[in-house]
């Protein structure tokens, strides 16, 4: 069973941004150690609990941190982006760090509308989503879409490509381009069956990839035992509600705890939580029991593991136990 790691570089109330970005490396650097196959940083802006909004920038730094292990975007929201200049940071970094980059590429624009704007793109960029990826493919490639126009770097590094998705469009363009499909069901399950099944069933070869390959995303709160895992976990809930019901709210910082599990029992806090019930909360032999089990129902090549914690040195150990109790029941 593949495992692989999404870090958000997430910034609790307790850390510093700064120290968000120690702890990325220190995650980065214990996967590697663990033999866990990648680590991904995905693409958000104007959210304070969030520091992966310059994806490539950061991957370059963990980049520089590690020698081995796969580091990529899960993913790069394309419509934020020219494809040009996607391939120009992505070729730079596959140049620096060769066989060690992929390209998640995704089609929402991972933030608000407002800030959208905010960002100088037209709020109709995903419609162009398809053609963007078509583009980028063949700036890597060397094959430039755009007479007269290639990237350096880029050119020629055929930097992998993945499609990330939540819903049938995502499913339905990988399988048609022939590329790798990750779903992000740590945050949006409700498709992730159907749309397995879809992109399985109708995948086309193609140049990078002959057989349709999933990734698919799972939290885990792990920790020594089970009292641990669910005292790590309430707080996760926490600021799960405060970063999405609350966001903007001025006095947010100042709620209790008592107060913000009460929001977590309104009909919007249950639908904030049912969106992370792909998840397991427990010890190390929880985990494993429960991504063996995840990874068979969504017919997964590889798990992409979101560890969460209170601060980085709980999500390392997360990983760690992570990878210990797979080694140990393997042997």
């Amino acid at each position: 069973m593949r495992l692989s790691v999404l870090d958000l570089a997430p910034v609790s109330r307790t850390e510093t941004i700064a120290e968000s970005f120690t702890g990325s490396v220190a995650l980065a650097r214990a996967a590697e150690a663990a033999g866990y196959e990648r680590v991904w940083y995905a693409e958000h802006h104007n959210m304070p609990t969030i520091a992966s909004s310059a994806t490539a920038v950061l991957i370059a730094h963990i980049a520089a941190h590690t020698s081995t292990i796969r580091l990529g975007a899960g993913g790069v929201m394309l419509p934020n982006h020219s494809p040009l200049v996607i391939a120009e940071q992505f070729g730079t970094l596959a140049t620096l760090h060769p066989g060690r980059i992929d390209l998640g590429l995704g089609r929402a624009p991972g933030t608000d509308q407002r800030t959208f704007r905010a960002m100088r793109r037209d709020v109709r960029a995903s419609d162009q989503f398809p053609q963007d990826v078509l583009e980028l493919q063949a700036y890597l490639a060397g094959r430039s879409a755009v007479e007269g126009v290639q990237a350096f770097p880029g050119a020629g590094t055929n930097v992998p490509l993945y499609i990330l998705g939540s819903s049938m469009f995502g499913a339905s363009l990988a399988a048609q381009l022939g590329l790798p499909y990750a779903f992000a069901s740590h945050f949006a399950p409700d498709l992730l069956l159907d749309a397995v099944a879809a992109y399985r069933a109708n995948f086309r070869p193609s140049e990078q990839l002959s057989e349709p390959y999933v990734i698919a995303a799972f939290n885990a709160t792990v920790a020594p035992t089970h009292a641990e895992a669910d005292e790590i976990f309430a707080a996760v809930r926490r600021s799960r509600v405060r970063s999405f019901l609350l966001r903007g709210v001025a006095q947010a910082e100042s709620f209790t705890d008592d107060e913000l599990d009460a929001v977590a029992t309104t009909p919007q806090g249950r639908q904030v939580l049912a969106m992370m019930r792909r998840s397991v909360v427990g010890t190390a032999d929880d985990a494993i029991a429960a991504i063996t089990e995840f990874a068979a129902e969504a017919d997964a090549d590889e798990v992409m593991l979101a560890f969460h914690g209170r601060r980085a040195v709980e999500r390392v150990r997360a990983l760690e136990l992570v990878a210990d109790a797979r080694e140990r029941l393997a042997a």
